[in-house]
């Protein structure tokens, strides 16, 4: 069922002129539609692959987004509603302990059954019965459903990121290196030179989220934070730098490496970032677009922090904090080499003065902990378990990458990994003190 299709009937069922209804039904019709747009080209088989323990299939991710829906908002203030499968609540929640038991997550690729075709229905079922609810709902249960149904599409829009990056992992693990989509040519300037550096004063500063529009909670609350003089590299770091590093006898150095960082060089064999492979001498790397030539004045990609942070013990420099980040794009718009500019992969930096590639391309390696900002309180039940509960033993990133959504990321927004992962379309930028 298209967008426009739903959009009719809840014409058909509400007749009135409620701005935010509206304005919340539009938005929640075209991420549910942008959701299911990104699998139309994927076979059953497709969708149905586990590549790994840190990766879930494409059907997953459609059922998931629909099971947030149907859990958080449905079952609770919907007393009309019909669960379109009791078991479903089993099979698709993710980690949410206060919603009960779950399938275990390293073995999502083994439900082969319920099938494509159900789960289309069960979004169908879901967005329908959100899309009745939104129209029907008096005030009070409207006032309450709201803040929810923008919290399940932020929720959707990381899935959609994570749909694809799964869907990269689990391509490269086929011997035909198959491609999601053919290469869309970009027009890139030339190769770009040694970067500039962009000095800031330091001082006292205010970061995190200030309370109004779209945010998730551990943006905030906003508060001060002390930040001596530093500067930032002009651009990210390039595929052309990461040669030099790897040339230089970066991945056999072990001074340059933090312990557990060198631990993992040594056992799991790593001689260059994640999807880089040599053909003949040159090397190529994975890609949506299947298996490619390395560009090399496109950004550094799929680097682990222990990476990110070896290169620039070695150039001399060090990572930003998160803090030094969000005070240097603080005002500047959210744009930039993002999911909907449909390129799919790190292009390089444009020629022109000033802070380069801060939103899209990669998410950026910060040198600061995923911790609660000052004063942070998760919300009350289970949706609480949102965020809160993985404020330990992680990373932050900063910028969003290139299959971010443009209006998801924020200035403010935190992503978060472990120190070792490098699915994910993450690279890096270089911080020093001024």
């Amino acid at each position: 069922m298209t967008e426009v299709h739903y959009l009719t009937q809840v014409a058909g069922a509400r007749n009135d002129s409620d701005a935010a209804r509206n304005t919340c039904l539009e938005r929640f019709f075209r991420h549910r539609q942008a959701t299911e747009a990104l699998t139309e080209e994927l076979s059953p088989e497709d969708q149905v692959v586990q590549s790994m323990e840190d990766a879930s299939p494409a059907k997953w991710h459609l059922a998931h987004t629909t099971w947030f829906f149907e859990e958080f908002i449905l079952t609770k203030l919907a007393p009309a509603y019909r669960p379109f499968d009791p078991d479903y609540f089993f099979l698709f929640n993710s980690y949410y302990e206060g919603a009960g038991p779950r399938h275990a997550r390293p073995r999502r690729g083994m439900l082969t059954r319920p099938g494509v075709t159900e789960v289309a229905a069960y979004r169908l079922h879901v967005t329908s019965a959100i899309a009745a609810l939104v129209s029907e709902a008096d005030e009070a249960t409207w006032q309450a459903i709201a803040p929810l149904i923008e919290l399940g599409l932020q929720h959707e829009q990381q899935h959609q990121e994570l749909l694809l990056t799964d869907l990269l992992h689990a391509f490269s693990c086929n011997p035909l290196k198959p491609a999601y989509r053919p290469l869309r040519p970009a027009a890139v300037s030339s190769a770009p030179g040694a970067p500039d550096w962009i000095g800031f004063d330091g001082g006292i500063a205010e970061i995190g989220h200030a309370g109004e529009g779209l945010a998730f909670d551990n943006e905030g609350p906003r508060h001060e934070t002390l930040l001596q003089p530093f500067r930032l590299t002009s651009r990210l770091v390039t595929n052309a730098d990461w040669l030099a590093f790897m040339a230089d006898g970066g991945y056999a150095t072990p001074t340059l490496w933090l312990f557990d960082g060198w631990a993992r060089v040594q056992t799991e064999g790593w001689e260059a970032p994640g999807y880089w492979q040599q053909h003949e001498g040159e090397w190529q790397t994975m890609t949506l677009a299947g298996l490619r030539p390395l560009e090399p004045a496109a950004p550094v990609c799929h680097v682990s922090f222990y990476e990110a942070e070896a290169f620039a013990r070695w150039a001399g420099k060090r990572l930003p904090l998160e803090a030094e980040w969000e005070v240097a794009a603080a005002g500047r718009p959210v744009e930039g080499n993002l999911r909907d500019a449909d390129h799919l992969r790190p292009l390089p930096a444009a020629t022109a003065p000033g802070l380069q590639q801060l939103f899209g391309d990669v998410w950026e390696w910060t040198q600061s902990p995923y911790a609660p900002y000052p004063g942070f309180r998760p919300a009350e039940g289970t949706v609480g378990e949102y965020n809160g509960k993985f404020m330990c033993n992680q990373l932050v990133l900063r910028g969003g990458s290139c299959v971010s959504s443009a209006d998801h990321i924020r200035t403010t927004y935190r992503n978060f990994f472990y120190p070792h992962q490098r699915w994910q379309f993450t690279g890096l930028r270089l911080a020093e003190e001024a």
